[in-house]
């Protein structure tokens, strides 16, 4: 059955915005995305129309760092801890993401395979896109030990590795800093491997055809995670204490050269953040992302999602970070679709609305090129072809 949308306009990409435009799906698969009168004629007379006459047609978002075991509210860590029946609650979430039209979602951190429980419960429902890392690489009491990653050698990092990839891992996670989650652990600028032990991590994960992503705060974690070869950094906050930062020109050009992708992980806390460093702190903490954007860096969107207050469902409150910055809409919607698509290794498979590419499609009311609060405004989401609202 075909299922033809058609908006006021259409972002088959952000850079290429058709007005009077139409979507054509058919069996899950775009079919064409383009002027309506030339998509219309390629739809079969029975095809299930959807006509959004203020609306505007692109691909769904992505949000490539989330923690669906956590529940975002003041006392994530505890409720974390009590919680003994948490799938309800990430199903939940995960739900809330599509409803926002968020239609791929990386989960980088749970206890007991979460991830791939959750994905394996939406078998012949609706969801968005789902990959998952399990249990991440830590120390022994290190960032986030307790979703059960801790490892005390070389031996137990591949035996971890060799776990979260038989349980259906699509990543493995390292925290190669501390966080500020962890009490007890490294402070967020300290390393917690270095660049040896990481890339045991990195051949590991290459030994299943996994790659790897790092949460490094710290400038010395950074260098040696992309030494190690890492495939995406998160966070890349560059470090070297409580509120001072190195940013290093060589890092920055070797991650653009080796095609290593960084993720911001800011949510709509981002404008509170601003609040309590003031400006000036503001500006050297997320000014790496512009610098790192300079610099050929491919930047991800994500969110850190299950953090107190990072929300589930405020795609538009995160990417609004980037205008503060300086980012052109249009380049912020890149980030949040192809870019993102693009650094989880999927450009061949979703980011876009082209023909042969997996149909998640987001409609939503008004132009999020002339303001990204038409995010804010879903109309209809498509994962895979399939209606999650």
């Amino acid at each position: 059955m075909d299922t033809l949308i058609t908006a006021c306009r259409v972002l088959p990409r952000p850079s290429a915005p058709v007005r009077d435009g139409a979507v054509l799906v058919r069996d899950g698969v775009i079919v064409a995305a383009g002027p309506r009168a030339d998509v219309v004629a390629q739809a079969a007379p029975d095809a299930v129309r959807h006509d959004f006459p203020t609306g505007t047609a692109m691909a769904g978002l992505c949000n490539v760092h989330v923690h669906l075991a956590f529940d975002a509210s003041r006392e994530t860590l505890a409720h974390f801890a009590a919680d003994e029946s948490p799938l309800d609650g990430a199903r939940a979430r995960l739900t809330a993401m599509l409803r926002s039209g968020v239609t791929t979602v990386r989960d980088l951190g749970d206890r007991g395979h979460l991830g791939a429980a959750v994905r394996r419960s939406f078998e012949g429902e609706v969801a968005p896109r789902l990959l998952v890392s399990g249990p991440p690489v830590t120390v022994p009491g290190g960032h986030c030990h307790f979703f059960g990653g801790e490892t005390a050698s070389d031996d137990d990092i591949r035996a971890l590795v060799d776990a979260n990839a038989a349980a259906g891992a699509d990543v493995i996670k390292v925290m190669a800093s501390g966080g500020q989650l962890t009490e007890g652990g490294a402070d967020m600028w300290e390393s917690q491997f270095d660049a040896r032990q990481l890339a045991v991590v990195v051949a590991r994960a290459a030994a299943h055809g996994l790659p790897v992503a790092a949460h490094a705060h710290g400038a010395d974690a950074t260098e040696a995670a992309v030494d190690a070869g890492v495939s995406t950094v998160e966070h890349c906050s560059f470090l070297t204490g409580p509120r001072s930062f190195d940013r290093r020109e060589h890092v920055a050009k070797r991650m653009a050269a080796e095609g290593i992708s960084a993720c911001s992980t800011s949510s709509r806390n981002w404008r509170t953040i601003v609040e309590k460093l003031g400006d000036d702190v503001a500006q050297a903490m997320y000014g790496r992302l512009p610098w790192l954007e300079e610099h050929g860096v491919r930047l991800l969107s994500g969110t850190d999602a299950g953090l107190p207050g990072s929300v589930f469902d405020d795609p538009a409150g995160a990417l609004e970070l980037y205008e503060w910055l300086g980012f052109p809409r249009r380049r912020i919607l890149e980030i949040a679709t192809e870019d993102s698509a693009a650094g989880l290794g999927l450009a061949a498979v979703t980011g876009r609305l082209e023909p042969g590419l997996a149909a998640d499609v987001l409609v939503v009311d008004g132009d999020p090129l002339a303001s990204l609060s038409a995010l804010r405004h879903p109309l209809l989401v498509l994962a895979s072809g399939a209606q999650g609202l």
